[in-house]
């Protein structure tokens, strides 16, 4: 089995809980003395089996390995994948079974993280998660009043869009925003923009 860890804690002694996330569920596992083990990271994709799915306790982690990526001797590109990672352990917080299209995304997110800046990278995701989820909202209205947008707009959580002035935001202008919502892609958005976007998507799916 492979899967994303998104969420790790440590438990008794040197033992460790992890929430990995694989192409079904988002399931807690408990891993005997995983704070001595350097594959069982947050962010890490691990090949993977179970055992005691008895449902008495939590099933356990064993003969792990690591699926790597280059960049994860990256430490800035690193920390932004722990920043982006660990969104996905609230937002599917309570989910017994899951559509594979969450760990597609972060397949596809790490395999390209390395080429690309990866702020742009988690806009992308955010956008193509949102539409998955059928949580795009209109660019017409603002969120917070419901009064016509202007030429600029600022982004709330979910990207929700509002007037600047209703949540003393930074804007973007609404016909980027609006192209970046129908294509998914960053191409017409600039790097400061990027910045803008991104401080949006970190602070929860």
């Amino acid at each position: 089995m492979k899967g994303f860890v998104v969420a790790l804690r440590r438990a008794k002694n040197e033992d460790s809980i992890a929430i990995v996330l694989t192409d079904k569920s988002a399931r807690s596992y408990y891993r005997f003395f995983g704070a001595r083990h350097s594959i069982l990271q947050l962010g890490h994709l691990i090949d993977f089996e179970v055992e005691g799915e008895d449902g008495r306790f939590l099933p356990r982690l064993r003969s792990l390995s690591q699926m790597g990526f280059k960049w994860l001797r990256d430490r800035n590109r690193l920390m932004l994948w722990h920043n982006f990672i660990k969104l996905f352990e609230p937002h599917l917080r309570d989910t017994e079974e899951l559509d594979r299209f969450y760990f597609d995304l972060l397949l596809k997110a790490a395999r390209k993280w390395d080429k690309q800046n990866p702020k742009r990278i988690v806009c992308e995701s955010y956008v193509e998660l949102l539409k998955f989820e059928g949580r795009i909202y209109p660019i017409g209205k603002c969120y917070i009043c419901e009064q016509d947008l202007g030429e600029s707009v600022s982004l709330m959580t979910s990207f929700k869009p509002a007037h600047p002035e209703c949540i003393y935001a930074s804007a973007i202008n609404k016909s980027k925003i609006d192209e970046f919502f129908r294509e998914g892609k960053t191409i017409y958005l600039n790097d400061s923009e990027i910045d803008i976007l991104y401080s949006v998507v970190i602070k929860g799916l």
